[in-house]
Protein backbone atom coordinates (compact mmCIF):
# COMPACT_ATOMS: atom_id res chain seq x y z
CA UNK A 1 0.00 0.00 0.00
CA UNK A 2 1.48 3.36 -0.83
CA UNK A 3 2.33 6.36 1.63
CA UNK A 4 0.19 9.12 1.86
CA UNK A 5 2.79 12.43 1.54
CA UNK A 6 1.75 16.12 1.81
CA UNK A 7 1.52 17.62 -1.45
CA UNK A 8 1.25 21.08 -1.31
CA UNK A 9 0.91 24.46 1.24
CA UNK A 10 -2.44 24.14 2.49
CA UNK A 11 -3.24 27.20 4.70
CA UNK A 12 -1.10 29.62 7.09
CA UNK A 13 -2.92 30.92 10.09
CA UNK A 14 -1.64 33.60 12.00
CA UNK A 15 -2.92 34.47 15.51
CA UNK A 16 -3.46 38.58 16.13
CA UNK A 17 -3.68 40.87 18.99
CA UNK A 18 -6.23 42.65 16.63
CA UNK A 19 -7.38 40.19 13.74
CA UNK A 20 -9.70 42.75 11.69
CA UNK A 21 -6.96 44.91 11.78
CA UNK A 22 -4.95 42.71 10.80
CA UNK A 23 -6.89 41.11 7.76
CA UNK A 24 -7.82 44.91 6.60
CA UNK A 25 -3.91 45.39 6.57
CA UNK A 26 -3.11 42.06 4.22
CA UNK A 27 -6.11 43.34 2.30
CA UNK A 28 -4.85 46.88 1.39
CA UNK A 29 -0.97 46.39 1.54
CA UNK A 30 -0.56 42.63 -0.44
CA UNK A 31 -4.31 42.64 -2.45
CA UNK A 32 -5.51 39.74 -0.25
CA UNK A 33 -9.07 39.23 -1.39
CA UNK A 34 -10.42 38.47 2.15
CA UNK A 35 -13.97 36.43 2.36
CA UNK A 36 -16.98 36.01 4.71
CA UNK A 37 -14.87 33.77 6.43
CA UNK A 38 -12.49 36.09 7.37
CA UNK A 39 -9.44 34.61 5.08
CA UNK A 40 -8.13 34.15 1.79
CA UNK A 41 -7.86 31.61 -0.85
CA UNK A 42 -5.10 31.65 -3.63
CA UNK A 43 -6.40 29.11 -6.43
CA UNK A 44 -3.23 27.39 -7.55
CA UNK A 45 -1.51 27.19 -11.42
CA UNK A 46 0.06 24.70 -13.71
CA UNK A 47 3.53 24.85 -12.49
CA UNK A 48 3.41 26.63 -9.17
CA UNK A 49 5.45 25.19 -6.15
CA UNK A 50 5.39 25.95 -2.68
CA UNK A 51 8.16 24.98 -0.65
CA UNK A 52 8.72 24.23 2.96
CA UNK A 53 11.81 24.69 4.92
CA UNK A 54 13.25 24.26 9.02
CA UNK A 55 16.07 26.52 9.93
CA UNK A 56 18.16 26.12 12.83
CA UNK A 57 17.48 27.63 16.30
CA UNK A 58 19.98 29.90 15.86
CA UNK A 59 19.81 31.07 11.94
CA UNK A 60 19.28 35.05 11.66
CA UNK A 61 16.82 34.52 8.40
CA UNK A 62 14.00 35.89 10.53
CA UNK A 63 14.06 37.70 13.64
CA UNK A 64 14.79 35.13 16.72
CA UNK A 65 11.28 35.80 18.62
CA UNK A 66 9.02 34.89 15.30
CA UNK A 67 8.89 30.73 14.75
CA UNK A 68 7.74 31.14 11.33
CA UNK A 69 7.92 33.40 8.46
CA UNK A 70 5.63 33.46 5.62
CA UNK A 71 6.51 33.61 1.63
CA UNK A 72 4.44 35.30 -0.67
CA UNK A 73 4.95 34.72 -4.42
CA UNK A 74 4.85 38.39 -6.06
CA UNK A 75 5.06 38.86 -9.76
CA UNK A 76 7.40 42.03 -9.90
CA UNK A 77 9.18 42.10 -6.43
CA UNK A 78 10.20 45.76 -7.38
CA UNK A 79 6.82 47.04 -7.79
CA UNK A 80 5.26 45.53 -4.58
CA UNK A 81 8.32 46.37 -2.21
CA UNK A 82 7.91 50.01 -4.05
CA UNK A 83 4.56 50.06 -3.26
CA UNK A 84 4.85 48.64 0.26
CA UNK A 85 7.61 51.91 1.00
CA UNK A 86 4.93 54.21 -0.34
CA UNK A 87 2.66 53.03 1.89
CA UNK A 88 4.92 53.41 5.45
CA UNK A 89 4.53 50.03 5.43
CA UNK A 90 8.97 48.47 6.97
CA UNK A 91 10.57 46.78 4.22
CA UNK A 92 14.27 45.19 4.08
CA UNK A 93 16.93 47.14 1.87
CA UNK A 94 18.55 43.82 1.80
CA UNK A 95 17.74 42.15 -1.58
CA UNK A 96 18.54 38.60 -2.40
CA UNK A 97 19.29 37.35 -5.90
CA UNK A 98 19.66 33.39 -6.50
CA UNK A 99 19.02 30.74 -8.82
CA UNK A 100 15.48 30.31 -6.92
CA UNK A 101 14.61 34.04 -7.97
CA UNK A 102 14.29 37.37 -5.57
CA UNK A 103 13.64 37.92 -2.51
CA UNK A 104 12.88 41.19 -0.38
CA UNK A 105 11.42 40.85 3.24
CA UNK A 106 8.83 43.29 5.26
CA UNK A 107 6.80 44.11 8.35
CA UNK A 108 3.19 43.57 8.81
CA UNK A 109 0.88 45.52 11.21
CA UNK A 110 2.36 43.50 14.35
CA UNK A 111 6.27 43.18 13.21
CA UNK A 112 5.95 39.94 11.85
CA UNK A 113 8.54 39.62 9.24
CA UNK A 114 7.35 38.10 5.76
CA UNK A 115 9.00 37.40 2.34
CA UNK A 116 8.32 38.28 -1.16
CA UNK A 117 9.75 35.96 -3.60
CA UNK A 118 9.47 36.42 -6.99
CA UNK A 119 10.41 33.03 -9.14
CA UNK A 120 13.04 32.96 -11.71
CA UNK A 121 10.94 33.84 -15.20
CA UNK A 122 11.26 30.61 -17.82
Amino acid sequence: MAREKVVGLGGVFIRAKNAEALRKWYFRHLGFDITEWGGAAFPQTTGDETYWSVFEEKSDYMPRRQYMMLNWRVLDLDKMLDQLRLADVRVDDKLEVSEQGRFGWAYDLEGNKFELWEPPKP
